[in-house]
């Protein structure tokens, strides 16, 4: 059986509530980075990059989201003990 511990749990909620915090400068970022940057190089390629954009956010959000809630849970198991 798993041996999940209880401040474990509650890091990893705190975790993933600082993720939702930190998407949104994030993406907005990225979209303007990466929209800037296919802009510069046609036509094609911003129509492409519109395109795309819904999949890379979402991809940036799940990672974002297991990044901050595997190190919520693990500063709660090492607070909490």
């Amino acid at each position: 059986m798993l041996d999940l511990s209880l401040g474990g749990l509650v890091g990893a909620i705190l975790g993933t509530a600082v993720a939702g915090f930190v998407y949104g400068p994030l993406a907005g970022f990225l979209t303007r980075s990466l929209r800037a940057r296919a802009a510069a190089r046609g036509a094609e390629d911003a129509k492409t990059f519109e395109r795309e954009i819904p999949l890379l956010l979402r991809a940036v959000l799940a990672a974002d989201i297991a990044i901050f809630a595997g190190i919520g849970y693990w500063l709660g198991a090492m607070i909490a003990g």
